[in-house]
C-alpha cells in the first residue's frame, strides 16, 4: 500500500512577467519508489530543491517500487481528495539490472505507464526513474558525471507545466 506524506512548500516566487498575487505556483505530485532507500533519498532531495527554488508546492507519495509509480499517479488523479489538485508529476525511482528479465519488464512498463498517462491526460510528467546496470551508475546520476536526475525530472515537469499553461492561456 502506498504511504502518503505531504510536504507542501512554496518559495513565494512569482512566474516571469506576473506579480506574486497573479502567479499561481504549480502544485506537483512527487511519487517516489523506495526500493533503494539511499538512492531514493537523494533523488527526492534533488527534486525538492528544484521545486522549492521555483516556488512550486508539492505532495509526496511513496510506493514500494518503480512499477507501482504509474498506478499511484492514476489513483491520485482520480481520488476524491486529490482530483484536480496537481499541475504535474515527478516520478522518482531506481531499477538496477539483475540476472532476470524482471529489469526489462519494470523499466519498460514503468516508462510506458508514465508516457501513457502523460499523453492520454495531457499531464506534465518528469521521469526520474533511473534504469542502470549497477549502483555505481545510479550514484553517477545523483550529481556526478551524468548530472542529477532528481533535479532533471523536476525541471522537466516544471517546463512541461509552463508549456501547458502557455498553450492553454493560464
Amino acid at each position: 500500500m502506498a504511504k502518503k506524506t505531504t510536504a507542501s512548500k512554496t518559495g513565494g516566487k512569482a512566474a516571469a512577467g506576473k506579480t506574486a498575487a497573479q502567479a499561481k505556483p504549480p502544485h506537483v505530485l512527487i511519487v517516489e519508489a523506495r526500493f533503494y532507500d539511499a538512492i531514493a533519498d537523494e533523488l527526492l532531495r534533488g527534486a525538492k530543491a528544484v521545486l522549492d527554488e521555483a516556488g512550486a508546492t508539492y505532495d509526496v507519495i511513496t510506493v514500494p517500487g518503480a512499477l507501482e509509480i504509474p498506478g499511484a499517479v492514476a489513483i491520485a488523479l482520480e481520488a476524491p481528495k486529490t482530483k484536480g489538485k496537481f499541475d504535474g508529476v515527478v516520478a522518482l525511482g531506481c531499477v538496477i539490472q539483475g540476472e532476470t528479465y524482471h529489469f526489462d519488464l519494470v523499466s519498460n512498463e514503468s516508462a510506458r505507464g508514465l508516457t501513457d498517462l502523460s499523453v492520454q491526460r495531457a499531464l506534465p510528467i518528469g521521469n526520474g526513474i533511473l534504469t542502470v546496470d549497477n549502483e555505481g551508475q545510479a550514484r553517477a546520476r545523483l550529481g556526478g558525471l551524468h548530472g542529477h536526475k532528481g533535479e532533471g525530472a523536476a525541471k522537466a515537469a516544471l517546463a512541461m507545466i509552463a508549456l501547458k499553461r502557455s498553450l492553454s492561456g493560464k
